[in-house]
């Protein structure tokens, strides 16, 4: 497996900061403040003389003053609600004079980190910050910041997605933007985009990056020729903390609990299962060769125990300084740790099919005349979770250059238990069964519909780490001018280098499984081995190793020609050159107690089979049908745009990228290993070389928009464009692949198509005063060529990846964000937002499918597009109540509602209808107060999922009266308590 030694990593963060500029003029003192991260003046922020208690407040153009002030020695203070304060000690102020201050006001954190990030490109950690960004970019941006981030309570940047409107995740970890999935949205970080080692996708898991290093979250929602080609949905850009302007420093502590996870006694676990401090496993999961052949160590089977305690903390600290000679060089470090654990008991996982045509849904089920099975199961799941990392930055800047470098690197252990038990499928098909009663049909027929058992034991590890160098440049201006009509500015030239890597480590994943045939007459209770497929020679416990490496080399370079034009506007043009080269290592092994069909007479229901199992007589041998693979993707690009302003309101914007996409697999086969061929449908050996892939495709990708500055306040944007979505490794390769041994199997499709979107935007922007927001947007998109999971029959049922023959999708936002003491000087310090998306989308079936189900008298031609709710909400108010007399103390209320999602569209299996799987809607309630304990320490309570609703996935069709539960959990509520220390 491949691994890099050792990552470098880069982020430009180096700034500008304004400290005391000194001018004579009679009167005390007057100046102008500002926000650092975007140098624009700064109103309503408070001045206050702390020796005579004289407070001012800066006008809208954020200038202040202050006359009649005696001569000596002061200190002043510069605050604003958003803003860290700035202390200025030793401000003399001579006998008719006027001492003029300018100050710079950095955005303030108040969750486990408080730094200032200051990079003019990607700056956002307050809200006004980010709304001011919002309104510059020419592309449709929206974003969270660490401010509204650290208030809302969320963990990582998967829950500080949930924030953005139009945005959610999928699975918990990857990006859905308007709701197109992974492969529609391209995720980065720091504006670079990272490897994943995860199986079935070729995106970032956003789960792994804590809201410690999170400086702000920017989705830009339109494809702009600078932006990478994959970027449909949108681009996510998850900015990390970088160089504070001034020495700073922060310890952070919390201590968490969970309405169905502290406290427990019933917390699922294993003998040798759990999570040490580091998470790194010891080599007890170790692949037992010396023993194959022979019985295995190790738990097969869950127990249970006390749930861990959940707990996280943090250290930063950071300096910036200016040398003599005017060179700016500062550093920042960040560490964090945390501990989490969850449970649930109430689980549940049914599958049902409509058994006759024109019938309700019934229970699935499979087997013959003697063993049929059902799968109604009650789930209960426990996992623990330790989970570190941490970043280091370094810079240097002159007047016209930067350079910095950065490194991060993650690591999340996880380790989960569970248990899912079938005891309802006896009783449904046997009315009013009863266990008891000998002569009751259920008994009578005791090997249809048998209790049911299967224990999953997984441990698995996940690491990330990334260097990146990165630098501007402001180059010699050329003197050139056109008649008067076009001037050159001074040319920028920004580049960024990065090596990455992510690796993912399964260890012995143990899936034990079994079913129970209740004592009758004389006939004692046995366990009997539960196989979970029927293709396999498979035993009732499966062993697997599965490793993941991907590494990622990444180099671009942009140049960019500012100038004005006849109208004094300036506009730019900009070309430059990107290169992504991604290698993969995928390895498995797998094994098994093949062809074991031993039972075990006696055992009671309540007592576990795998209890015993690992003293009885059960060999492991290895299986020889693996797969293992390499995967190579390139990715070249080359680009030009232009923001050519017109006149004094609108601007045109547009270009085209050059994009080329290479991808190829060498897939490695065991023995036994097989492939099911496109051409003939048909299982087949494979051998070396059978199923290998090689795929080209080389696209032009052009992008138009307008921008049309209304007024001061009414900004509107249009936006016109072409991008790619591209097939995974997974979904090229035409082998089996599975998640466990005899589990559903996915085979890929090495005949899959790129998809290519056409996207159509528009967005008006009201924008009355710093922090006050209405925004109305529509969207568009036409898909070529969609991407979606359908159902196949070849020896077995198994899925895979096919190409539908198009796809639309559009919908609206409205997005409002209110500062309430505009309006009302009492309700200073209040402010109301909220966002609302609505989506509708639909996918046209491919003619087989489409007959498929119409020969099951289900006729259906189009069906929504997976991955896209019908709707998304936020509502949230924070309220600082200084103003009630209560300093330093802030309180935040999240709202979120995720509407009706479709999972997996309607299909057939044995010849019988499954009706489309939606994700039912669920809503999220996030409460957080914070208050400052005296000048260094502050304390913060949070309350999580108040609302604690069931999450659940159904069955729905509109051939059916009513939906019908597929999947159910809750997740419960979760308490917090943390304190924090910085100066």
């Amino acid at each position: 497996m491949k691994r890099f030694a050792q990552r470098l990593w880069v982020m430009a963060v180096l700034c500008t900061g304004v400290t005391g500029l000194w001018a004579q003029q009679a009167g005390g003192l007057r100046g102008m403040v500002y926000d650092k991260d975007f140098d624009v003046p700064l109103a309503l922020a408070q001045i206050q003389v702390v020796e005579t208690g004289d407070k001012v407040e800066t006008t809208s153009e954020g200038n202040y003053l202050i006359s009649d002030i005696a001569p000596g020695t002061y200190t002043l203070v510069f605050s604003k609600d958003g803003y860290t304060r700035q202390v200025m000690a030793n401000v003399v102020i001579s006998a008719g004079r006027m001492t003029e201050i300018n100050v710079s006001l950095a955005g303030e954190f108040t969750d486990m980190e408080e730094f200032v990030v200051q990079d003019l490109e990607l700056g956002g950690a307050s809200e006004l910050g980010m709304l001011n960004l919002r309104m510059d970019s020419p592309a449709l941006m929206s974003g969270v910041s660490s401010e509204i981030i650290s208030q809302a309570g969320a963990s990582d940047a998967a829950g500080a997605l949930r924030l953005v409107s139009g945005a959610t995740v999928q699975d918990g970890k990857y990006a859905v933007v308007r709701g197109l999935p992974d492969r529609y949205v391209n995720s980065q970080l720091n504006g670079f985009r990272l490897p994943t080692a995860d199986a079935d996708k070729r995106a970032v898991q956003l789960d792994q990056f804590p809201s410690a290093l999170l400086d702000s979250i920017q989705v830009s929602k339109t494809f702009t020729p600078d932006q990478q080609g994959d970027a449909s949905g949108g681009a996510v850009n998850v900015v990390t903390k970088g160089i504070p302007e001034e020495k700073t420093f922060k310890f952070s502590g919390q201590v968490g609990y969970n309405s169905q996870t502290t406290g427990s006694d019933n917390f699922l676990t294993y003998n040798g299962g759990g999570v040490n401090f580091w998470g790194t496993d010891d080599g007890s999961r170790d692949i037992q060769y010396d023993n194959l052949g022979g019985n295995w160590d190790g738990a097969v089977g869950l127990s249970r125990g006390d749930a861990p305690i959940d707990y996280k903390w943090s250290i930063s600290g950071g300096d910036k300084k200016i040398l003599d000679n005017g060179i700016k060089i500062g550093g920042f470090a960040s560490f964090f740790y945390e501990r989490d654990s969850s449970h649930f008991d109430n689980g549940t996982d049914d599958k049902y099919w409509v058994d006759n045509p024109g019938e309700e849904l019934s229970p699935q089920y499979s087997g013959d005349d003697e063993n049929y099975r059902s799968s109604l199961f009650d789930v209960q799941q426990s996992s623990e979770e330790a989970k570190w990392g941490g970043l280091a930055t370094v810079g240097m800047e002159t007047e016209n250059h930067s350079i910095s470098l950065l490194y991060m690197y993650t690591r999340a252990a996880e380790d989960t238990a569970t248990l899912a038990e079938d005891t309802r499928g006896k009783s449904y098909f046997y009315p009013g069964y009863d266990i008891d009663d000998p002569e009751d049909p259920g008994n009578e027929e005791r090997t249809n519909f048998p209790y049911i058992r299967t224990q999953t034991l997984e441990y698995t590890e996940r690491t990330t780490q990334t260097v990146q160098l990165s630098g501007k440049h402001t180059l010699p201006r050329v003197d050139l001018s056109i008649e008067d009509r076009l001037t050159l500015l001074d040319p920028e030239l920004d580049w960024g280098f990065a090596l990455s890597s992510a690796g993912m480590d399964q260890p012995d994943k143990r899936q034990f499984g079994s079913e129970w045939l209740t004592a009758v007459d004389r006939m004692p209770s046995v366990y009997r081995p539960y196989k979970a497929a029927s293709n396999y020679t498979l035993g009732n416990l499966q062993r697997i190793w599965k490793s993941i490496s991907e590494d990622s080399q990444q180099i671009f370079a942009n140049l960019k020609i500012a100038f004005e034009q006849w109208s004094g506007q300036e506009g730019y043009v900009k070309t430059g050159l990107f290169h992504d080269q991604v290698e993969r290592e995928y390895t498995q092994e797998s094994f098994s107690n093949f062809d074991d069909n031993s039972v075990w007479v006696g055992g009671a229901w309540d007592t576990y089979w795998s209890d015993v199992f690992p003293n009885q007589d059960h060999p492991i041998t290895a299986s020889e049908i693996d797969v293992d693979y390499d995967g190579e993707q390139k990715i070249s690009a080359a680009y030009g745009m232009i923001d050519l302003p017109i006149n004094s309101q609108i601007n045109i914007v547009g270009g085209a990228r050059y994009e080329k996409t290479d991808l190829s697999i060498v897939n490695h086969p065991e023995d036994e290993a097989t492939w099911i061929p496109p051409s003939t449908g048909v299982n087949t050996d494979l051998h070396e070389g059978d199923a290998d892939v090689s795929f080209s495709q080389n696209d032009l990708l052009p992008s138009l928009g307008m921008v049309y500055k209304i007024s001061e306040q009414w900004t509107a944007k249009a936006s016109f464009s072409q991008t790619v979505a591209r097939q995974t490794f997974k979904e090229l390769s035409p082998i089996q692949q599975m998640e466990y041994l005899g589990g559903d199997v996915f085979v890929g499709n090495p005949e899959l198509q790129m998809s290519d979107v056409t996207n159509y935007d528009l967005r008006l922007d009201y924008h009355p005063y710093d922090g006050g927001l209405v925004s109305l947007s529509y969207f568009y998109k036409t898909v070529k060529k969609p991407i979606e999971y359908v159902q196949r029959v070849a020896d077995f049922i198994y899925t895979t990846a096919t190409n539908y023959p198009e796809g639309t999708l559009s919908g609206w936002e409205l997005e409002i964000r209110q500062d309430m003491g505009h309006f009302k000087e009492s309700l200073s310090g209040l402010t109301l937002g909220g966002n609302l998306t609505l989506i509708d989308s639909e996918v046209t079936l491919p003619t087989r499918e489409a007959e498929q189900l119409a020969d099951l008298g289900y006729p259906m031609s189009t069906r929504e597009m997976t991955g896209a709710p019908e709707h998304l909400v936020n509502l949230f108010f924070t309220y600082d109540l200084a103003e009630l007399g209560l300093e330093g103390t802030k309180v935040g209320l999240f709202y979120t509602i995720r509407g009706d999602t479709l999972e997996a569209g309607a299909g057939q299996n044995n010849g019988h209808f499954v009706p489309s799987v939606y994700a039912k809607q669920y809503d999220t309630l996030n409460l957080s107060i914070s208050h400052r304990i005296r000048e260094h320490w502050s304390l913060k309570f949070q309350a999580k999922n108040l609302t604690d609703p069931s999450i659940e996935t159904i069955y729905r069709s509109e051939h059916l009266s009513s939906d019908t539960v597929k999947t159910s959990y809750s997740k419960g509520i979760d308490l917090s308590l943390s304190m924090s220390y910085e100066f």
